[in-house]
């Protein structure tokens, strides 16, 4: 951070500088042209491979003419046809028609807005690029309903394609949690946690556990039972806290990590989460041997820290929930246990605390 004034990123500046971007050069013009946006911010941008298409699709001619939205143009076609798919199918199968489609990957930026470990911002895009997806119709198969003419199903999606590009790429912020300040986020996941368990205390004060034998039956109070059910710290919160004990904490986390924000309202209530995406995928996944020496196992979790280029590394891929075996982190924190194995010693209390109350996402 610089010692100049900081104006706080904002939604309507983030899009103006992204529709300002050149097509040609958005990839390498992102960063520096946020940056210039908010003076005393420095960011930084990754792509995630999250590959998706949206619904936003334009028919074209032959002569590159764009008639409109395809889905409009669909039905109204339709209707001129009289809702006869076998004619509309005839007319449209080799008229060299074709429809545009809007595809894109996950991308991220960050900055930082202080020392600690949740102290920045990220902002979500979609970079997308616009492709000539296919002919209106499936040339070779009638439709069997109107549906089948919007469901596209002839139409190859995949990450790397070669399809023309007819426009992009272009960054478009997120609508819901777009731009976040990860210290606020953390906050509000907290509380609203909090606030959910709050509102079943009258519930769970009432609730008890029945044990029943031969001569009596025994109540235990539910919150005897789960004294530390008001103190539950969600599985996002704990992840910065680990990070922040652990040796990772020698970098940012976001040099690492980029963060999917789920932000939606389920009967009525607010719900906030987040699902981690590494920046750095690993070459393969590391799953647990049986028959595995530990010793070997710590060789294995030493290399995917180099390969990461950070320490303590395995430990969240980890709780990612895919990378690594969940059973690995047990086995060494059996050797831990046993004096068979050492971790730096910060490294190994946040494992051991890990074993006692696991958390995956």
């Amino acid at each position: 951070m610089s010692d100049t004034p900081i104006r706080l990123p904002d939604a309507v500046t983030v899009e103006a500088v992204l529709a300002g971007l050149d097509p040609a050069s958005a990839d390498q013009d992102l960063a520096p042209a946020l940056s210039d946006a908010f003076p005393g911010f420095a960011f930084s941008t990754a792509a995630v491979d999250d590959f998706y298409w949206r619904d936003a699709r334009t028919v074209l001619a032959a002569s590159g003419a764009r008639l409109g939205d395809h889905r409009a143009w669909v039905e109204r076609e339709l209707a001129a046809h009289d809702r006869d798919l076998a004619a509309f199918w005839n007319r449209y199968r080799d008229s060299g028609l074709c429809f545009t489609e809007w595809r894109g990957t996950a991308a991220f930026g960050f900055a930082s807005t202080g020392p600690g470990v949740a102290d920045f911002v990220q902002l979500s895009f979609g970079r997308e690029i616009e492709v000539l997806a296919g002919p209106v119709v499936d040339p070779s198969y009638r439709p069997l309903s109107a549906d089948d003419l919007l469901e596209l199903s002839w139409v190859q999606r995949e990450p790397v394609t070669d399809a023309p590009v007819l426009a992009g790429p272009v960054f478009r912020l997120q609508r819901r949690s777009g731009l976040i300040h990860m210290r606020s986020f953390l906050a509000s996941r907290q509380r609203l946690e909090r606030e959910e368990r709050e509102a079943r205390r009258p519930e769970l004060e009432a609730r008890a556990t029945q044990e029943v034998a031969r001569d009596y039956v025994k109540e235990t109070p539910f919150l005897k039972l789960n004294p530390e059910w008001f103190d539950f710290v969600p599985r996002e919160v704990r992840m910065f806290q680990d990070w922040q004990r652990s040796s990772a904490s020698a970098q940012r986390i976001f040099e690492h990590w980029a963060f999917d924000i789920k932000d939606y309202q389920e009967q009525g209530q607010r719900k906030l989460s987040f699902i981690p995406r590494p920046l750095k995928m690993p070459a393969e996944r590391l799953v647990g041997e049986e028959s595995g020496s530990i010793h070997r196992l710590m060789e294995r979790i030493e290399a995917v820290d180099a390969e990461a280029g950070l320490s303590f590394a395995w430990f969240f891929l980890m709780t990612h929930g895919h990378w690594v075996d969940p059973d690995i982190g047990h086995a060494i924190a059996d050797g831990l246990r046993a004096g068979r194995v050492r971790l730096l010693d910060r490294d190994a209390r946040v494992l051991l605390d890990w074993t006692d109350n696991r958390y995956i996402f």
